[in-house]
């Protein structure tokens, strides 16, 4: 099976603090580095000069081991505990991901 990109957009709401950004990024990095299939987790924030980013400050990318390890993790309870707290920051999310 070849391993799958997650990658995830996002536009925080208006008023969140570089602190709470800063927080919500550390638990998904916490939890690539605890939930099984997960290879690599990597974020920040929009650096383009293009100009196409129609307001998504931020981003992160998971690689996964397949798409079996992607499928656990998406319905895996921390990340459904961190997914919950991070939606309440947000303003958009768009997620993509494709098998490498």
């Amino acid at each position: 099976m070849p391993k799958v990109d997650h990658i995830v957009l996002v536009k925080f709401k208006e008023g969140t603090t570089p602190v709470q950004i800063d927080g919500i990024f550390t638990e998904f990095l916490d939890i690539s580095e605890t939930i099984p299939g997960i290879e690599n987790f990597v974020s920040g924030p929009n650096t383009s000069p293009e100009g196409l980013n129609q307001g998504y400050t931020h981003a992160f990318v998971m690689t996964f081991t397949d798409s079996l390890a992607r499928d656990s993790y998406l319905h895996h309870p921390e990340h459904e505990r961190v997914k919950q707290k991070a939606m309440e920051l947000l303003d958009g999310v768009l997620v993509l991901d494709f098998e490498l």
